[in-house]
């Protein structure tokens, strides 16, 4: 937790014993439904609340922004955003049940009242958000196939509407056809070793009436 304060020293009371308390919401509900594995609960807060909050580290959203976490598996990077950016509604989607029973339950022992989960894919969905956000579930061409249609037509922020991807190692060759992503080293932020080969790739997409 003390992680967490050091880099985003500006939390409030409240987002400080949200973040307290996630650490003990996961350990126990992973005793029951395994969605984090053994070695990534004791660093929680290293390799899942902290590499989630690279994305707040490259942008802030604005109130009332709306932002999609698709794949959201134990609901990284979707939870913690929620908690940094308590004014915007974030939408958890996952294809499987298990893994989003906890997701509810860790929202609702935080009492987060801005988060709202689908049992889907995000292929079924029909809404439109400012930003998709994820954590590396699919190759870049792919995911980019899956969220079609998804990007709301407002421009609300100076990072224009798009994909935000927490993703590791080598992206040159799937980046390629994208020419207008950018790629954000969270070495530029964060000094743990974990960070080494991690980013934010941000990929900007046009609105399709």
């Amino acid at each position: 937790m003390q992680l967490i304060q050091h880099y985003f020293p500006d939390l409030s009371e409240n987002q400080v014993n949200q973040f307290k308390q996630l650490e003990e919401l996961y350990k126990d509900w992973n005793l029951k439904i395994n969605v984090v594995s053994r070695k990534d609960i004791d660093e929680l807060y290293l390799r899942h609340v902290l590499h989630s909050l690279g994305i707040a580290k490259v942008i802030s959203f604005k109130p009332n922004s709306k932002i999609i976490d698709v794949g959201t598996g134990g609901g990284f990077p979707g939870i913690p955003l929620a908690i940094m950016f308590p004014d915007c509604q974030f939408h958890l989607v996952d294809s499987i049940a298990k893994k989003l029973k906890v997701v509810n339950e860790v929202v609702e022992g935080l009492r987060l009242t801005n988060v709202k989960t689908s049992h889907t894919r995000v292929e079924e969905i029909n809404e439109q958000y400012d930003f998709i956000v994820s954590r590396a579930v699919a190759a870049m061409p792919t995911f980019v196939h899956w969220i079609k249609g998804k990007i709301a037509k407002k421009q609300n922020h100076e990072l224009k509407n798009g994909v935000l991807y927490l993703k590791g190692g080598d992206l040159t060759e799937e980046l390629e056809t994208y020419k207008s992503a950018t790629i954000y080293k969270l070495t530029d932020y964060y000094k743990e070793d974990f960070f080494e080969t991690k980013k934010v790739v941000h990929l900007p997409i046009k609105y399709k009436g």
